[in-house]
């Protein structure tokens, strides 16, 4: 007879110790991936004076050039988050987790362009807010030890709602205004309760790449449109 092996035990039903040190890498790879982000778009932003970037952006904005990237970027994030979730490989996690950071770092350089040029200061001002609002929501799941798994049904549809919402703006030369902005920081705000609900219960041990980069996709969902807000008060 055939024995199969037995699925992985998720986070929860490990020791304290293990659930600790899991957590540990898991926002350690976190980290490094948001200071491999802020890296690469340094080094975006340096090539040749800038000009790199200026030219990125502008052909990435120019007709539905940039319907196409968002559609590419949305399926390529979802791709990777499911392919280093589902593998027990650590090289295929940390690959997903690499690719990932980059496709965000090339998607992002059209509005960090646009904020550096008619937005002086929207840059930093959003990354504050960004990591005390993460803080602040992460701190809510480890206090409360709330399970915001009932959430996972509510962030589908709205996100659904929100691309077609998107898309139809983009074709139509519609004007996604501040309430928009706002609507989304709140879809974010759902989606790191809910994953970080998720990496204290239900990951496996060996998954700490493939909850980082979940956690980083609500993280860089966040940071884009609260810069966002920021710019249009500008």
């Amino acid at each position: 007879m055939y024995e199969t092996s037995a699925p992985p035990l998720p986070v929860s039903a490990l020791s304290a110790e293990r659930r600790a040190a899991f957590i540990i890498r898991t926002y350690g790879h976190l980290v490094a991936a948001i200071f491999a982000f802020v890296a690469l778009e340094v080094f975006f932003f340096t090539i040749n004076d800038g000009q790199w970037a200026e030219s990125i952006s502008d052909t990435l904005l120019q007709g539905r050039r940039w319907l196409m990237v968002l559609i590419a970027f949305s399926f390529a994030g979802t791709f990777a988050s499911n392919f280093a979730h589902r593998s027990t490989s650590q090289a295929v996690q940390y690959a997903a987790l690499g690719g990932y950071v980059l496709i965000e770092a090339l998607i992002f350089i059209p509005m960090l362009y646009l904020a550096n040029e008619f937005a002086p200061g929207a840059i930093s001002s959003a990354a504050y807010v960004t990591v005390i609002g993460f803080a602040a929501l992460t701190a809510v799941v480890f206090v409360t030890r709330k399970d915001f798994s009932f959430m996972k049904g509510a962030i589908m549809w709205l996100s659904i709602a929100a691309f077609g919402i998107i898309v139809v703006a983009i074709l139509f030369g519609l004007s996604l205004g501040t309430w928009f902005s706002i609507a989304m920081i709140g879809l974010a705000g759902m989606m790191i309760l809910y994953t970080t609900s998720k990496v204290m219960r239900d990951y496996p041990e060996d998954r700490y790449v493939a909850a980082s980069l979940a956690l980083f996709s609500s993280v860089a969902l966040m940071f884009w449109y609260v810069l966002r807000l920021f710019m249009s008060r500008r």
